[in-house]
């Protein structure tokens, strides 16, 4: 497979979880949802360090390495770097695993927030 195949891949994967997660949460269901926001970025982040490096990141502890190696060269890629470690901690360690996802407001927002993290993640993709 083409790499810029496997890139719009992962996107549409990313929007896809995002639109299941945004299902969730009209259902009540935050823990679920925020893990499926957090798969949003996951993907999206993997996409993005494909499109820079030509290497998919295999798990999640070789993404957060890799993003930071590209925010390190990078300072656009710098302004995602707190918000993919902020939904890896609240989103996919606190709320999903622990099921501390209280205040439920602010995990709401930063579920509803991740759209635009996948998108900036695509434009930065593409530059």
């Amino acid at each position: 497979m083409v790499a810029t195949d496997r890139i719009g891949e992962l996107f549409a994967d990313a929007r896809g979880m995002y639109e299941s997660a945004l299902e969730r949460v009209a259902q009540g269901d935050v823990r679920d949802t925020a893990e499926k926001a957090w798969c949003a970025t996951l993907l999206a982040t993997n996409a993005l360090i494909l499109a820079r490096t030509g290497d998919e990141p295999q798990r999640t502890p070789g993404t957060s390495i890799e993003l930071g190696k590209l925010a390190d060269r990078d300072r656009a890629i710098q302004s995602l770097t707190g918000r993919y470690y902020s939904r890896r901690g609240q989103l996919h360690g606190e709320c999903f695993y622990l099921g501390f996802c209280e205040p439920v407001a602010q995990t709401e927002r930063r579920i509803r927030d991740t759209i635009a993290y996948v998108q900036d993640a695509e434009v930065l993709a593409r530059t």
